[in-house]
């Protein structure tokens, strides 16, 4: 049929609409990181101005509307993988001197890298996995119900407005706060200890808590509890921590060890797999050869081997550095392209400390090569999970993924290059980061990883659990997640998880998928809602 054609759904006006809208974007989210140190995903704001642009044009399709979709919100996060590191060159020595062409080169081959890994990890991850994307979701039900209209589209933006109103109240007018700090009483060791518990009071979170279902939301608060009810207080009173900032690092280290586990035992299970396949003579990975076949390996392999020469060359990355980076990257994209299919959160800076991390035990980088290595993957995983959300609704809407893969391979480069000229502009304008006008919190937090593992002990325990884990098929990183996130955003989507419990509870027997479709359409609308109010807010700061 027509539809499934590529070249109607990546067409000239399609292209033209999502650059237009990748270059406010990419411009806002370079702003609103450094600013906020949080990045909103764009996915179902991108998904309603394409709607708006092509749903009346002639000939158009939801494939088109996709397409055009993907591309627009490709340069969101490849702004916040930059954003969330590169400042912290400059929070160490203000007169730090970075060429216009490293910066480049970061962008570029992590934007590059992270479509590449992406097409490699969508069979595994949107097929055989179908992990829930509760952004690539709430797109697909934005899309279809701005389409179709009836019922589905009152529920669904009926919740989008009420969510948005709320969001302006809580960030733009600030009358409300946007955090509850209950007391909770804990008790532990015979004492009593009143821990102070803060819940986000975000529609998005409960929404994405409500979409990902019970058990994983109640795996990530599981990990929560974990950390900030049990560990933290048994802890101080076992005297195993000399205080509350002890204690709190160890929590930290031992949340991302849970998720460099998951990495792990990913990377395990691909080389188990591929033993098998080799013993049985039995095909295990019908997927993703699909992709590699013929030719195409040969294709991925130069394209592999052009990055790791562009960063030897482009940075101060040495080669073997940038050969060790390169495969990190591999095994960050596959852990980004995990937590955002469970979580719908996508650490990305988080992942590039750890692959500096791996870089550090063997080799002493250099300051500037030390934050490349973290900002080329940080992009890298950024790309990747913005992409995978794209890729779902893609996936549910019917979309070629070869369209998709085109668009956002369009918007990634496009998007590196406008993100590297706003970050330069703004440090043109403010002097330096760090500052109460660009605190870029998450760039100082990388700066003080930069210095090693904060406690070795319980990041390593962390990556064992969280490799057996995984191999067992537990959601780890969903677990690691939840440790070591703020409480405050585990509190409020288990809170969503439970109201969607509730709510089968009360229906008892009467409860039907009709129901269950109007529960995602409401919380889809309570993601889009505080989505679109996010990076309206910040295009307004910006300007």
């Amino acid at each position: 049929m027509q539809e499934n054609k590529v070249s109607n759904q990546l067409t000239l006006r399609g292209v033209i609409t999502g650059v237009v809208g990748l270059i406010v974007i990419t411009s806002s989210s370079v702003y609103v990181a450094l600013r906020m140190g949080a990045l909103p995903w764009p996915t179902i704001f991108v998904t309603i101005v394409s709607m708006a642009v092509l749903g009346k044009m002639k000939h158009s399709s939801l494939m088109e509307i996709n397409t055009t979709h993907t591309l627009m919100s490709a340069g969101a996060m490849v702004a916040g993988g930059l954003a969330f590191t590169i400042p912290g060159i400059w929070m160490l020595n203000p007169e730090a001197q970075v060429p216009t062409v490293q910066l480049l080169t970061l962008a570029l081959v992590g934007a590059f890298l992270g479509t590449l890994f992406t097409i490699l990890a969508r069979p595994r991850f949107i097929e055989q996995e179908k992990l829930p994307y509760p952004m690539g979701q709430a797109a697909y039900r934005t899309l279809i119900a701005g389409t179709s209209g009836g019922k589905a589209a009152i529920w669904l933006f009926a919740s989008m407005a009420a969510s948005a109103v709320f969001t302006v109240f809580r960030d733009g007018i600030v009358i409300h706060g946007s955090t509850i700090i209950p007391a909770v009483l804990v008790l532990y060791g015979g004492g009593v200890a009143y821990q102070a518990i803060a819940v986000w009071v975000s529609p998005m979170a409960a929404g994405i808590g409500a979409i990902i279902g019970p058990t994983l939301s109640l795996v990530w608060l599981a990990g929560a509890m974990i950390g900030y009810v049990f560990l933290i207080p048994f802890g101080l009173d076992a005297g195993w921590f000399s205080d509350m900032a002890a204690a709190d690092v160890f929590r930290q280290n031992l949340g991302i060890g849970l998720m460099v586990g998951t990495g792990i035992g990913i990377l395990v299970k691909v080389i188990y797999d591929k033993i098998r396949f080799t013993i049985n003579k039995k095909d295990t990975s019908h997927l993703q050869k699909r992709i590699l076949a013929g030719n195409t390996r040969w294709y991925f392999l130069a394209a592999i081997v052009l990055a790791i020469v562009a960063l030897a060359i482009g940075t101060e990355i040495t080669l073997l550095q940038a050969i060790l980076t390169v495969a990190g990257i591999y095994l960050a994209t596959n852990l980004a392209a995990t937590l955002t299919g469970q979580t719908g959160i996508n650490p990305m800076e988080i992942l590039g400390i750890l692959v500096l991390l791996a870089i550090q035990i063997i080799w002493n980088p250099s300051t500037i090569a030390a934050f490349s290595v973290a900002a080329v993957t940080a992009i890298a995983c950024g790309l990747t999970g913005d992409m995978m959300n794209d890729l779902k609704s893609g996936h549910l809407v019917g979309t070629k993924p070869s369209a998709q893969f085109m668009a956002e391979g369009i918007g990634g480069m496009l998007g590196a290059i406008i993100a590297v000229v706003v970050l330069l502009v703004l440090k043109n304008a403010y002097g330096t980061f760090g500052t109460a006008e660009l605190p870029a919190p998450q760039a100082a937090a990388v700066t003080s990883m930069v210095k090693g593992i904060g406690h070795k002990g319980a990041f390593f325990i962390g990556a064992v659990i969280g490799c057996i884990l995984y191999i067992i098929k537990m959601p780890a990183a969903t677990l690691g997640l939840g440790v070591y996130l703020p409480i405050s955003i585990s509190a409020i989507m288990g809170a969503g998880a439970f109201a969607l419990m509730g709510a089968r509870k009360i229906a008892g027997k009467k409860y039907s998928a009709a129901i269950d479709e109007k529960t995602n359409l409401i919380a889809s609308g309570f993601l889009g809602g505080e989505g679109i109010t996010g990076v309206v807010l910040a295009i307004i700061a910006m300007l």
